[in-house]
């Protein structure tokens, strides 16, 4: 599988994007959770140690891997360079591992339209690519609220795309534009996961904007979730045994598409 998982930023994407990288992977998949996120908490709420997780330089920040690949010199600027770049030794060579889940920190990718025409987008774009259509494990790509720096070819190829809401207005309605945007890009399925759900208002709230049929989870306001940001702990570890349990029945309706 191939899920993007996006949502207006403060929704909890993060977390369930490790706690659902963390549930495929206890199943026995091979999964790589991929943080394309520019604030890259991924590998916290996952409960890398530290000083492991400090020690992984985000793909785009690696200047060296990049003029070697386009054929550039970071020193001399120059409008040419290689934009078919090999990618496809990059997650294992960069990828750091814990309690069975492979991380890849991958850094800001430019939207088109705000200077992507340089080496470093290049590279990103091509390895977001190669991530998506090429690779045979799982994907767990933990997105920024937009869509516009993926192609149309890599979106394309995603099996879902899994946008986070929580009852507010704001959420809601970027959630709407998420749904808009990646029928454009040709996303095969856009499902809507509701977070932070404390009682039925806020569940009333969320069923009145988001499609019935495309709602595939609701996760209550999980105490154990707010500690672990505090402390640092993996969201898996702190969370309630009802929200795994419902990322357990996330993961199988994702099996089952």
């Amino acid at each position: 599988m191939k899920i993007g998982v996006s949502g207006k930023g403060g929704v909890g994407k993060t977390t369930i994007s490790s706690l659902l990288a963390t549930v495929l992977a206890r199943q026995g998949q091979t999964v790589l959770a991929v943080d394309a996120d520019p604030a890259q908490n991924l590998g916290m709420s996952l409960g890398f140690p530290t000083d492991v997780y400090e020690s992984i330089t985000p793909v785009a920040e690696l200047k060296d891997l990049i003029s070697d690949r386009t054929g550039t010199n970071p020193k001399v600027p120059t409008g040419f360079f290689t934009v078919n770049p090999k990618v496809d030794d990059i997650p294992e060579r960069y990828w750091r591992e814990h309690n069975g889940v492979r991380l890849l920190l991958i850094g800001t990718i430019k939207a088109a339209g705000a200077g992507c025409a340089c080496p470093e987008n290049t590279l990103l774009k091509n390895l977001m690519h190669h991530l998506i259509v090429e690779r045979g494990e799982t994907v767990i790509l933990d997105m920024e609220a937009g869509l516009e720096h993926l192609g149309r070819g890599t979106t394309g190829a995603m099996d879902a795309l899994l946008v986070v809401v929580e009852p507010s207005q704001k959420s809601l309605r970027l959630a709407g534009q998420i749904d808009r945007l990646a029928a454009e890009l040709g996303i095969k399925k856009v499902l809507f996961v509701g977070n932070k759900i404390r009682d039925k208002s806020d569940q009333a709230a969320v069923a009145q904007a988001v499609p019935a049929d495309r709602m595939i989870g609701l996760i209550g306001y999980d105490e154990g979730i707010r500690q672990s940001d505090l402390t640092g702990a993996a969201a898996y570890d702190s969370a309630s045994p009802a929200t795994i349990q419902t990322i357990q029945t996330i993961a199988a309706k994702l099996n089952e598409n």
